[in-house]
């Protein structure tokens, strides 16, 4: 044994012997606040290691409303996988909640009165796994009740003050139910109090980016169906399978979407997100300017809202949602946050869950580590890095592309990349445990920086392409799944766990470059025959100078003939300045 492995094994047999008194500390986690991310987490550590004295510390008394403001009503194969096989919640999940089809989006055209002459992106047919539409107030409530059935004590009181204790003493957490203030103390403390992001505050731990994206939504109390707004017969011979009401469904627009989901309560989520750059937020930041903002910009869909203007629930907006921390977990002071209170990037493919999942896995892997007797320190600062790392990956994926969603040949293209790349990285390490076993295997990093840099790189590439697209979108309906060979492979990789994942995931990567440079080759071929206009010449020249993008048609190219990819995904355009006028 080296004297390195020696030292290593001696300080783990120490940190093993040498134990704190717990007996007088009154749970080992106390988890602040109630919602999704607080109760799953609860229940995560209880199923992985039973002896665990759990705290949830809710400040509101349950049950809750079905039909609650909570933002987040769309699961994604992430999540959908972390609520219904590692919570448990299969049975709910298929008895109380919605099966979705996918994401839909509707781009703009000629003033957004006729759903059926929009350019359509979606799914023909559901994909293998099953995702969810999410009724939040359901969901807590269901997850309070699992919380009281296994055991974890559950407080109803807000917390007011966190004590850290310091030299592996107990942390002090204070709360106030009515008039009465209580304490509690606990070894670990994990904020999940959502924006009101208690640790961050009291530790300064906020971080601003630089997405200034603003947010309103409302609940109506009815099924808001758009397959009834036209009664198009080729509209309606899209789908071979399912209903566009089950989908998470989008209208997009320049600078803005609308959400439309439909929930199994029997309401409807309706919600406008929007970047200031294009739309400011006090042009619908009241359910009054809101309803005037869709009837210029989604007037379908205002006529609609207006039909059922008496069953609105509730509105609700969000200034400037996105936000981002310096730290994540602490393995030495004994903290963690989770959900909100650490990291929001954009409600647009339903990440929030997807982060709380990925967030809770790290988070249960290092208390329960630590509670055993190990120095988790170490382990939780590169479990800390990772997140950061990840959240600011996933992060490029929305700042600054707001823009394309006025660019429906872009933005068709951008959202088939941003799924291929969702199933072949993100879900493929989720699926495999890769992101709490990074610890272990720090050699692979460099692995994932190398997809992160390609990443990064195409998010770029997409806001180029919009830059010199003059053309109009020619076709009425993108089929995101069933035609496209490489969604298929990508999506069945990660139903279930691989026996050999580093042969998986470098296939993956392999065909990710292979995407991406075909992409380019194919926008870099269409707008090289635009040698009139010096822009895009220039544009294609600076294409062409760049390494990476150079690296990635080669791949495409080399790869294409053995492995010939779907060319459908990539709308060709006809260039607006040709047409006859």
């Amino acid at each position: 044994m080296s004297p390195e492995a020696r030292a290593a094994l001696a300080q783990r047999i120490k940190s093993r012997l040498i134990q704190p008194d717990r007996s007088s500390v009154d749970h080992d986690v106390s988890i602040i606040g109630g919602g999704t991310a607080a109760l799953t987490l609860a229940l995560e550590i209880r199923a992985a290691r039973p002896a665990t004295r759990i705290v949830v510390v809710e400040p509101n008394a349950h049950p809750i409303s079905e039909v609650t403001h909570t933002v987040g009503e769309s699961t994604v194969e992430v999540s959908a996988h972390y609520l219904r096989d590692r919570i448990g919640l299969g049975d709910h999940l298929s008895t109380a909640q919605i099966r979705k089809m996918g994401l839909r989006m509707f781009f703009s055209n000629n003033g957004n009165t006729d759903i059926s002459q929009r350019m359509e992106l979606g799914g023909s047919s559901f994909v293998p796994q099953v995702t969810y539409q999410i009724d939040r107030g359901r969901l807590e409530n269901e997850l309070y009740e699992r919380c009281r059935s296994a055991g974890i004590d559950l407080l109803c009181g807000r917390v007011r003050d966190v004590a850290l204790g310091a030299d592996g003493s107990a942390h002090t957490i204070s709360y106030q139910s009515g008039d009465t203030l209580s304490e509690t103390t606990a070894r670990w403390v994990v904020d999940a109090s959502g924006r009101n992001r208690l640790l961050p505050r009291q530790l300064d731990l906020k971080k601003p980016n630089e997405h200034h994206c603003n947010a309103a939504w409302l609940r109506v109390a009815t099924e808001i169906d758009v397959n009834r707004w036209s009664d198009d017969a080729g509209f309606h011979s899209r789908l071979v399978e399912g209903d566009r009401a089950m989908s998470t469904n989008h209208l997009m627009g320049e600078g803005y979407w609308v959400w439309l989901i439909r929930l199994a309560s029997g309401a409807t989520s309706v919600g406008i997100v929007a970047d200031p750059m294009f739309h400011a937020f006090d042009g619908f930041n009241t359910l009054e300017k809101a309803m005037v903002w869709l009837r210029e910009h989604e007037p379908q869909c205002a006529d609609v809202l207006e039909q059922h203007r008496d069953a609105i629930k509730d509105f609700r907006v969000m200034k400037k949602y996105s936000h981002g921390v310096t730290k994540m977990y602490d393995g030495s002071a004994r903290w963690c946050l989770t959900g909100d209170a650490g990291v929001f990037l954009d409600p647009l493919y339903s990440s929030g869950l997807d982060l709380v999942a990925i967030g809770n896995g790290l988070i249960t892997d290092m208390v329960i580590r630590e509670l055993d007797g190990e120095d988790v320190v170490a382990r939780s600062q590169i479990s800390d890095t990772l997140f950061r790392s990840l959240t600011d990956m996933w992060l490029a994926i929305y700042q600054d592309q707001y823009l394309l969603m006025g660019v429906p040949s872009v933005m068709t293209a951008k959202v088939v990349w941003d799924v291929a790349f969702y199933w072949g990285f993100i879900g493929l390490l989720y699926r495999n445990d890769r992101f709490v076993r990074i610890a272990d295997d720090p050699d692979f990093v460099p692995y994932l920086q190398g997809l992160i840099d390609v990443s990064n790189r195409v998010q770029r590439f997409f806001r180029e392409w919009a830059s010199v697209e003059t053309g109009t979108a020619t076709r009425p309906f993108v089929d995101l799944y069933a035609p496209l060979n490489f969604m298929v492979t990508l999506h069945t990789a990660m139903i279930d766990t691989s026996p050999d994942f580093f042969e998986l995931f470098e296939a993956n990567a392999r065909l990710l470059r292979q995407l991406a440079g075909q992409l380019v080759e194919t926008i870099v071929a269409e707008k090289s025959a635009m040698f009139g206009d010096d822009d895009v010449m220039r544009q294609v020249q600076a294409w062409q100078r760049d390494p990476l993008l150079r690296d990635l048609r080669s791949a495409y190219r080399s790869a294409q003939t053995d492995n010939p990819l779907s060319d459908g995904w990539i709308v060709s355009t006809a260039d607006a300045s040709l047409q006859p006028s």
